[in-house]
């Protein structure tokens, strides 16, 4: 049976080489001189071995040649571990995966995570955008830790929080009658060639059902979206956040009837622990964007 090298000890017998001798170390290492020799004969005993002479006890026999540098790999080994599973402990290292739907990848993200990375410098990021229903997929099959999305229905795979708002709004080209108004209720809507989305579910339950039911355009894609805007071929309802606000050919006009929103939250698995690192991200995100405005 191999006998038990105790870390302490180790350190002991590099501290007294690297101080010349054992009252150096001794204050070194903020023990009595007494009490160090004596860890360090206790060692020799468990090896069988004198490690420093008898004669001049800072003096390294050949067996304590041959352990120094060992002890020193093993002590910097140890060190380096110690170091890692700390850090990933309390937060400070480790990678944090996140998907977010386009929108919030795009307009919420980037300074947020600016933030984070000046806060947290050791930690890893990776973002995915995704759409709202791949977002959900990606933390319940364990590819991401956390999701800020929106949760169409219940999941009992899915923790949700909710974080804020996104109002919908008409979308169309500027040439367009209807963009020179402030707010726009379904009923104007009649008659326009309405360009479903993805996001064209939240009016579904609404007493604007029935524009969704009679458009004969689907587009998920956003750039092939938006260019159909661009060309006026028709308009659309987004969220305000996935509205382009830097293109000059388009306008967002607010949807006041009915009052539709989309709700923004993040999501986590249910069933699994958050990694430290995830932990830190989580309470990060909730502090900043929990009931905050776009």
């Amino acid at each position: 049976m191999l006998p038990e090298l105790k870390i302490q000890q180790l350190r002991y017998v590099i501290t007294v080489v690297d101080e010349g001798g054992f009252n150096a170390a001794a204050k070194r290492v903020h023990r009595t001189q007494p009490a160090l020799s004596m860890a360090v004969r206790e060692l020799e005993q468990r090896l069988g071995q004198d490690i420093f002479e008898r004669g001049g006890k800072s003096q390294l026999t050949p067996f304590g040649k041959f352990c120094l540098p060992r002890f020193r790999e093993l002590l910097g080994q140890h060190d380096r571990v110690v170091k890692d599973v700390v850090g990933q402990a309390d937060g400070r290292q480790g990678h944090v995966h996140i998907a977010t739907v386009p929108s919030v990848a795009s307009r919420i993200m980037p300074p947020l995570l600016a933030d984070f990375i000046d806060r947290f410098p050791d930690l890893t990021i990776s973002l995915h955008d995704e759409n709202a229903h791949y977002v959900c997929q990606m933390v319940a099959n364990g590819e991401v830790d956390l999701g800020i999305t929106s949760l169409w229905q219940s999941d009992d795979d899915l923790d949700y929080t909710h974080l804020f708002e996104d109002k919908v709004g008409v979308v169309c080209h500027r040439s367009h009658p209807l963009a020179s108004r402030s707010s726009i209720d379904w009923r104007s809507l009649q008659g326009e060639k309405l360009i479903r989305n993805g996001t064209s579910r939240l009016l579904m339950g609404t007493d604007a059902s029935e524009l969704v039911e009679n458009s004969a355009f689907y587009i998920s894609n956003m750039i092939s979206l938006i260019a159909m805007l661009e060309a006026g071929a028709g308009v659309t309802t987004l969220p305000q956040l996935a509205f382009p606000e830097h293109n000059a050919n388009l306008c967002f006009i607010p949807l006041q009837e009915p009052d539709v929103v989309r709700r923004i939250g993040l999501v986590k698995a249910s069933n699994r622990t958050l990694a430290p690192a995830a932990q830190i991200m989580e309470g990060f995100l909730l502090e900043r964007l929990k009931d905050e405005p776009e």
